[in-house]
């Protein structure tokens, strides 16, 4: 076997990924070309699945065309299937480094070692054993542009209007659309049904679920400085400030020499070598003058105001998940996000998890997720909007045999096997009794 097919070209050499000369003449989500790829388990576990990638025309954040690329899967060995859904899966990428982007992490050979990404496929998994269509955009782009706001949506809707026009998913032009991220997946999928009114409208997207989806980026910026995941706002700053002219102007002017090296090095780790690394660094270590000042500027003020969520209007029904002691996203800033969007009159159920952290709210809650979107592809009534602390999401039996089918799935994919699919009991929406 040849190097290239061992460890596949990062998305920068890939020839695969070049963007055309005429992209400009395509509309948002028409097909480029596209190619079957082999999937694995942190690079060495090939996993039994279909899997293809498409590159497509998307916008950025100033609406510009660009090429963008989305893994998309079906269950090995799906045949065409009337009424299939698609779920869009957003990653929780949360770095700059090109070998987080999904498209090359989850591949067979990819040396990706610290992406998150390669950790959800288990979740991933799970949705494909219902029988799903499974699509994993770069939300990111080619550019990294962790905390952006906006184009992470548009890649997400443009990667569904790919994936509905590609023969071999075989996926109806009406097919229902779901939507589900978590931490800054959760960011990208609230900025995908956020988008979806105005830039999407034809796309049936009937729910999402957001989990732990950030709120406020500035503010969060903030209080991590300094902490243990300091290697956050680094990895966010050294992102937006290429795309935001104030903020890449007001860094300049402060940072000190050894403050470029760190964000030069933010730049290429994967998230969980930065966390690692990057503990308890404080941004105004590395600055002429305090970082709160810095962002306080007008200019900067108004970029903090730009990646701020909930003042779009999603269409869809909202299943929004946060730990209620969640150490790297404060729950206040995902209520404000709630109250914006209830604000709106959009239908909001909002579930708050006593026991469960940032980190493991993220498995815990799969089933619960699926279920609900399960749901609203089945046309099940809604109940009624509301907010509720739960000690668990998992605390009945039919919780407990999703986190078992979440197992289950863990070991298949950690041995290569096919995963099937099955009509999988869904774990009850509403809870015995809320704290």
């Amino acid at each position: 076997m040849d190097d290239e097919v061992d460890h596949p070209l990062l998305p920068s050499r890939d020839p695969f990924m070049e963007c055309p000369a005429d992209i400009a003449t395509l509309s948002p989500g028409a097909l480029i070309r596209s190619r079957s790829v082999d999937l694995a388990l942190f690079g060495s576990i090939r996993q039994r699945v279909q899997a293809w990638q498409l590159l497509y025309r998307s916008n950025d954040l100033r609406g510009m065309p660009e090429a963008a690329v989305t893994t998309v899967v079906l269950p090995v060995g799906a045949s065409p299937q009337a009424g299939r859904p698609l779920l869009l899966f957003q990653s929780a990428i949360d770095a700059v480094t090109e070998r987080c982007a999904p498209s090359y992490s989850l591949r067979y050979g990819a040396r990706a070692s610290g992406s998150i990404t390669r950790l959800e496929w288990p979740l991933i998994a799970y949705a494909l054993k219902r029988g799903w269509a499974v699509s994993i955009a770069d939300h990111g782009g080619r550019m990294g542009s962790f905390g952006a706001p906006r184009e992470p949506g548009y890649r997400t809707l443009d990667g569904a209007r790919a994936a509905l026009s590609f023969a071999p998913l075989g996926l109806q032009h009406r097919a229902k659309i779901a939507v589900w991220g978590y931490s800054g997946g959760g960011m990208a999928s609230s900025w995908a049904v956020e988008m979806a009114p105005g830039y999407a409208p034809e796309l049936d997207i009937v729910g999402a679920v957001l989990g732990a989806p950030v709120g406020d980026p500035g503010e969060v910026l903030l209080r991590l400085d300094g902490g243990r995941f300091a290697a956050f706002p680094l990895m966010v700053i050294a992102a937006l400030r290429r795309l935001y002219p104030a903020l890449g102007e007001a860094i300049e002017a402060a940072v000190s020499a050894q403050g470029k090296v760190l964000l030069a090095r933010a730049e290429k780790l994967p998230p969980i070598t930065a966390l690692l690394r990057m503990s308890g660094l404080r941004i105004d270590d590395y600055l002429s003058r305090p970082l709160d000042q810095i962002l306080a500027e007008p200019g900067v003020r108004a970029v903090l105001d730009d990646i701020r969520l909930g003042l779009n209007v999603p269409r869809c029904p909202l299943l929004v998940l946060q730990p209620l002691n969640d150490q790297v996203i404060h729950c206040d800033g995902v209520d404000r996000q709630v109250e914006r969007y209830r604000r709106a009159d959009v239908h909001v159920t909002y579930v708050r998890d006593r026991l469960s952290d940032h980190f493991s709210l993220m498995p815990l809650s799969a089933a619960f997720s699926l279920s609900w979107l399960t749901d609203r592809i089945e046309d099940k009534p809604l109940s009624a909007p509301d907010t509720r602390t739960v000690w668990s999401l998992n605390a009945n039996s039919s919780g407990l045999r999703g986190l078992a089918g979440i197992a289950g799935t863990a070991l298949a994919v950690a041995v290569g096997r096919p995963l099937g699919t099955s009509n999988l009991e869904s774990p009850h929406t509403e809870f015995d009794s809320a704290a």
